[in-house]
């Protein structure tokens, strides 16, 4: 494993996370606030991502977006949290990564509207429908670990069709263990799972497939690039 971004959903999970960023160099840091976390967003939010954003192992924006499943904060609450960070992204010239669930529609729709220009990395990769959407826009999908669960027939599928320079591999941890350890607190290392399968859908081998997803990262997220 060459490099880690750990992700923030809040001050404090951001702030942590650039602490941890310091003491290891191989870790790096998204921050932002997550949409369950949206209704107490206000100007000071704006202040401290802007001042976290000048960090050099700052690499993005994120995880912001809209979920609609389990509504911790209001619609309104969540667009306008959403909003304001992507104006951050634009303002600091660094890449948003989207967390969007039950909310597909409205996410792509604020991004085409808000975001043009802007790297977009949708986090979790959920929407395999829209893989001539996600292409079209030029969105990179990290895969999680729901694309080793033999039910995923669907995602499975986005993953061989979509574009080989638009995939990226991920833990979403502690959540979303892959298979074979489904059941158990996510980590890591167990990326390399996901890897794996993903290989295997693209028929390329395990090394081919992580110099590939290496490589989108470190393009997705230039400072990631430069620690290179």
């Amino acid at each position: 494993m060459k490099h880690v971004i750990t992700i923030g959903t809040g001050r404090e999970s951001s702030e942590r996370g650039v602490e941890l960023a310091e003491r290891h160099r191989e870790v790096f840091v998204a921050v932002g606030v997550h949409p369950h976390d949206a209704d107490g967003f206000g100007p000071g939010d704006e202040e401290w991502l802007r001042r976290l954003a000048g960090h050099p192992r700052v690499v993005a924006i994120g995880e912001c977006g809209l979920d609609f499943y389990r509504d911790h904060s209001s619609p309104d609450g969540q667009r306008r949290a959403f909003g304001a960070q992507i104006a951050v992204a634009r303002e600091t010239g660094l890449p948003l990564v989207i967390h969007t669930r039950n909310a597909t529609q409205e996410t792509l729709d604020t991004l085409q509207r808000e975001a043009g220009g802007i790297t977009v990395v949708l986090h979790c990769f959920s929407m395999p429908e829209r893989v001539p959407d996600v292409v079209e826009a030029g969105y990179l999908a990290s895969f999680a670990g729901q694309l080793t669960y033999p039910s995923a027939g669907d995602l499975r599928e986005a993953a061989r069709l979509l574009p080989a320079d638009r995939l990226l591999v991920e833990t979403d941890s502690p959540y979303l263990s892959p298979v074979p350890r489904r059941g158990r607190p996510n980590r890591p290392a167990n990326v390399a799972h996901t890897l794996r399968v993903l290989a295997e859908l693209r028929g390329v081998s395990m090394a081919e497939m992580d110099a590939v997803t290496t490589a989108n990262a470190e393009r997705a997220f230039p400072r990631l690039g430069r620690a290179a």
